[in-house]
């Protein structure tokens, strides 16, 4: 998919299947969580070479003519067994997170990672989000878990609340990347968020759903009942 930006330049996305892409997003990857952000020092950790084959996984890279600038990962097993030991203080009265993530089809969205020089420019991150979602609903999953760090700089935390419509569900203390700040979880569901843009069809909801095929716009289509959201199901607020 390719989006024509004002200042010309041309926003490409790719999932990654091979050294090459892996070395792509590996350059990204080492600018902000190695060297800028100090989060993460081995490759190894950075995008384990395992990754480009793994059906559990998925890469994207996201390129400005053809220069790589952002990277995205979905796992399609989040490790659900160590969110539980990373302590979970749930913000969300009257739910079990626990059973909420073990009984949907929940896949963990995360290492999003934009070069500065581009973090200005929303198509970016709009254009990744599309990629990943898309390969996400076609492998039948409902809806991301996230973590964002609170208070960092350069936190996706008001694009993932502001224009994708996750929702903050629960809070840790630690994780697995070296970062001191605290964690916000937070869920999103895609098919509710998917309902909620087509009402406006705005720019976010057509670069969304860019090169999307007619079966999966019917697919989110049916019944045009969301899946259960642990929010909307609650009796509190966050």
């Amino acid at each position: 998919m390719h989006l024509k930006l004002i200042n010309k330049e041309r926003i490409s996305v790719l999932r990654v299947t091979d050294e090459a892409g892996r070395q792509q997003a590996l350059g990204v990857m080492r600018t902000i969580y190695r060297d800028e952000k100090n989060w993460v020092v081995e490759d190894a950790k950075l995008i384990a070479a395992e990754d480009i084959t793994s059906q559990t996984v998925s890469w994207f890279v996201a390129c400005a003519d053809h220069r790589p600038v952002g990277v995205l990962r979905v796992l399609y097993e989040p490790p659900l067994d160590l969110y539980k030991a990373y302590g979970f203080e749930v913000v969300v009265k009257g739910i079990d997170l626990d059973a909420f993530i073990r009984n949907n089809r929940i896949a963990e969205i995360g290492r999003f990672a934009i070069l500065p020089s581009h973090r200005k420019n929303i198509r970016v991150a709009a254009t990744l989000m599309s990629a990943a979602a898309r390969d996400t609903l076609e492998r039948g999953f409902t809806h991301y878990i996230t973590d964002v760090f609170e208070g960092e700089q350069h936190s996706p935390y008001k694009f993932h609340s502001r224009v994708m419509g996750f929702q903050v569900v629960a809070t840790h203390e630690t994780g697995e990347l070296n970062c001191p700040c605290r964690r916000i979880t937070m869920l999103l569901d895609l098919k509710q968020t998917y309902l909620r843009l087509r009402l406006t069809n705005n720019w976010i909801f057509r670069t969304l759903t860019n090169g999307w095929d007619e079966r999966l716009h019917q697919r989110l289509l049916g019944n045009s009942q969301p899946a259960a959201s642990v929010v909307s199901a609650s009796a509190g607020a966050v």
